[in-house]
């Protein structure tokens, strides 16, 4: 290789000035300690070599990067696309680069991505737990780096968590559409193994016993995911069963825009013969051939509010304080449009 193809290194700019390495990474990382005459020197030297420092390098030799690690359930949903964008441009105000992993609400795959990360030296890393097992975050505890849950801690308190309150949310849908005279409502989830679907169930189930009414005004229809295509199946299930809703409510507003779509290829009119409610408020809710009414979610504010719980954690442990862990938890917002309506009379 050519003197000219190779990259010109610390040691080069050394022998260039004159002076030892340890001048040149002084003078690069702490000017103040070199006297000013020879700061200048090698100043000039990097100039004249062209000398750009290594970024990376200098990250592990610190023994931490600028990187700071997210994984959420699923990118197809715009949930944890606004998610991430609010975490991404609060890690960039301060200097941060943010890896995103993928699970597909599978344990299997968060537990591979925490591990890669790990070998990253991150900074620290923000998770959306994809069940209620605290076990795989003992790997982070062991290797000391910060973590942070989003959107829903799975239960013991072992780091700090940004959230909602899934259960107020579930319980102000159900309740609007039990002010709305219906009796026969589906509730169509996802695995309940993930906190929110948990919670929103758990809220919705709350509504009906407080209007005092029997719990067999809700019906469960389980899906194995919480997309657009279980939303599809959903409804398909609902239409070939033997006695039909009067109105749904879906775990996310993915799967009420898949029940809104096939309800709507086979004729049956959004909200005059039934009723549907999502949760998340994505910007296509309000968007869709009926506008979903939904409940809305502070997306990127909580990625937003991430970012800095990890920051504080990270600040505490450079400075030597004990660290509190926090738990920030939102109150979600029912967004009342045109997809739901007065029960029809039967």
């Amino acid at each position: 290789m050519s003197p000219a193809a190779r990259r010109v290194s610390i040691t080069d700019v050394a022998r260039h000035a004159e002076v030892g390495l340890g001048t040149v990474s002084n003078v690069l990382n702490h000017p103040e300690k070199v006297a000013e005459s020879t700061r200048t020197r090698v100043l000039r030297s990097i100039d004249e070599l062209g000398y750009v420092r290594s970024e990376s390098a200098r990250q592990l030799r610190a023994g931490r990067s600028r990187t700071v690690g997210l994984v959420v359930l699923d990118m197809r949903n715009p949930f944890f696309t606004d998610l991430a964008r609010g975490a991404q441009d609060a890690a960039a105000s301060a200097g941060l680069q943010v890896v995103l992993c993928n699970t597909d609400e599978r344990p299997d795959r968060e537990e591979g991505h925490l591990a890669s990360l790990v070998e990253l030296s991150p900074l620290g890393i923000l998770v959306v737990p994809s069940d209620t097992d605290v076990d795989r975050y003992e790997l982070l505890r062991r290797q000391r780096v910060p973590f942070v849950f989003v959107d829903r801690a799975p239960g013991a308190p072992i780091a700090c968590s940004v959230g909602v309150d899934d259960q107020a949310g579930a319980y102000s849908a159900v309740a609007h559409l039990l002010s709305l005279g219906h009796r026969d409502i589906a509730l169509v989830i996802g695995p309940t193994r993930l906190a929110q679907v948990h919670d929103r169930v758990a809220g919705a189930e709350a509504a009906v016993a407080d209007a005092g009414l029997p719990a067999t005004t809700l019906t469960r229809v389980e899906c194995a995911a919480l997309t657009f295509e279980s939303g599809r199946d959903a409804a398909q299930r609902l239409l070939g069963a033997p006695h039909r809703p009067t109105a749904v409510f879906c775990a996310n507003d993915l799967m009420a825009l898949g029940v809104l779509q096939v309800v709507t290829q086979h004729g049956i009119p959004v909200p005059a013969a039934l009723s549907i409610v999502g949760y998340d408020d994505i910007e296509f809710a309000g968007a869709a051939a009926v506008p979903l009414t939904s409940v809305r979610q502070p997306s990127a504010r909580m990625g937003e509010v991430g970012i800095s719980l990890l920051l504080e954690e990270v600040a505490d442990s450079d400075e030597g304080r004990e660290h509190e862990h926090h738990h920030v938890e939102f109150t979600p917002e029912l967004v009342v449009r045109d997809s739901s309506g007065p029960a029809p009379s039967r």
